[in-house]
C-alpha cells in the first residue's frame, strides 16, 4: 500500500469540474453535476458525465443537483459528495496519508464560503487544502510572467462568474469578480426565445445555440439554425428558424456587463500596470471567453489589445497543475491559501 497520496489540482467550476494529479496530468473533465433520489438525497445515482445524460431527463424519484451556484457552494452536502467521487476516480483510495489539494475559487470570495469550501475538500478526503484565485491559475497555465514586476490583464469568463484581475509580483493587485458567465448567456437565450419566438427551450438547447449561432458582434453575413422546444401558444412542438442576428441581441447585455467590469477594475489600477497592459493587452480565458467575436468586442469597446488564450477553457487547470508540480510555490504563508490541519 502506497504511504502518501500524490498531490492534486482541482479546478471547481460552476458547470464542470477537472482535477489533476501531480506526474499523471489531467485525469478527470465532467461536469458538476450529481443525480440523488429525491426522498433520500444520500443515495447518489450518478455523478459528472452520467449525471449530465440524467439533466432536464430524469424521472420524479431522481433529481440533478449542481451544488455549486456563481463560484460559490450552495449545497454543501452534495459538493462534499461530488468531490470525494472525483478524487476517488483520480487516485483511487489506497493511501495511508491524504492527498494535498488546491483548488480554483473566484476572485473576491468571502471568508464564510472560503471555509465552506476548505471544508468540503477536507472531508472528500484532502489532508491540506490551498484556495488559488482563478485569474491567477489562469495566468499560469497561458504562460504569462506572474512573478515579474509587471501588469498583467486576465479576464476569466466561466459559467457562473467573470473574475477580472491585475497580476503583478505573484500576487492580485486588483480584482473583482461578478456573476455573469456563460450560465447567464444560456438564459439570456431561453428568455429571448420564450418572449419574442414563443418558444421553450431547455437549457442545454440554449448552451448548443450559444455555440453554434450566438455572437458578441453582429455578423456581416448572417447565419440562422432551427431550434426545437416547446411552442408556449398551444403546448406543442415546435421548430423556428433562429438567426444569428437575433442570437446577438439575446446575449447583448451579458457581454455590456462584461465590459462594465472591466472597465471598473481598469479604474482602481496604478498607472503604470496600466502602462503595462496597454501594451500587453488583456488576456481572456475560461470557456465563455470563447463566444464568437467577443474578443473583437472587448478590445473595440475598450480600445485595448486583447488576446484569447490558445486552450481558454483548460487555463486553470493547466495553472493549478504547475503550481501541484511545483508545491513549494504554495505555502502555508501565501495570502492566496487556506491551509487546513491534518484530519
Amino acid at each position: 500500500m502506497p504511504f502518501a497520496a500524490p498531490d492534486i489540482g482541482i479546478d471547481l467550476g460552476t458547470s464542470n469540474t477537472c482535477v489533476y494529479v501531480r506526474g499523471r496530468g489531467i485525469v478527470v473533465n465532467e461536469p458538476t453535476l450529481v443525480a440523488v433520489e429525491r426522498e433520500s438525497r444520500h443515495t447518489v445515482k450518478a455523478v459528472g458525465d452520467e449525471a449530465r445524460f440524467l439533466y432536464g431527463r430524469s424521472p420524479d424519484q431522481l433529481m440533478t443537483i449542481s451544488p455549486l451556484r456563481n463560484g460559490q457552494v450552495s449545497d454543501f452536502d452534495m459538493t462534499e459528495l461530488l468531490l470525494k467521487y472525483f478524487i476517488r476516480k483520480a487516485i483511487g483510495i489506497s493511501y495511508l496519508n491524504k492527498p494535498r489539494a488546491i483548488v480554483s475559487v473566484p476572485c473576491g470570495l468571502d471568508d464564510v464560503n472560503r471555509k465552506a469550501l476548505t471544508s468540503a475538500v477536507r472531508y472528500a478526503g484532502a489532508r491540506h487544502v490551498f484556495l488559488i484565485e482563478k485569474p491567477f491559475a489562469g495566468a499560469i497555465g497561458t504562460g504569462l510572467p506572474v512573478y515579474d514586476p509587471v501588469g498583467n490583464m486576465v479576464v476569466d469568463i466561466g459559467a457562473g462568474t467573470t473574475d477580472i484581475a491585475v497580476i503583478s509580483l505573484g500576487g492580485l493587485v486588483v480584482s473583482q469578480s461578478v456573476p455573469i458567465g456563460g450560465d447567464r448567456m444560456d438564459e439570456a437565450l431561453m428568455n429571448y426565445l420564450k418572449r419574442e419566438c414563443n418558444i421553450i427551450v431547455g437549457r442545454q438547447t440554449a448552451e448548443k445555440v450559444k455555440k453554434d449561432l450566438a455572437t458578441a458582434m453582429p455578423l456581416e453575413e448572417p447565419r440562422s439554425i432551427l431550434v426545437r422546444g416547446i411552442n408556449q401558444l398551444n403546448t406543442s412542438a415546435g421548430t423556428i428558424s433562429f438567426t444569428s442576428d437575433q442570437a446577438y441581441a439575446a446575449v447583448r447585455e451579458p457581454c455590456a456587463g462584461i465590459i462594465k467590469a472591466i472597465r471598473q477594475v481598469l479604474e482602481k489600477t496604478p498607472p503604470e500596470l496600466c502602462a503595462d497592459i496597454m501594451r500587453g493587452g488583456i488576456h481572456l480565458t475560461g470557456c465563455g471567453s470563447m463566444l464568437f467575436a467577443l474578443d473583437q468586442y472587448i478590445s473595440e469597446k475598450l480600445d485595448i489589445p486583447v488576446l484569447l488564450a490558445r486552450d481558454p477553457g483548460d487555463c486553470c487547470i493547466l495553472g493549478i497543475g504547475y503550481l501541484t508540480e511545483n508545491i513549494q510555490l504554495v505555502t502555508p504563508q501565501d495570502k492566496r491559501s487556506v491551509p487546513v490541519a491534518q484530519g
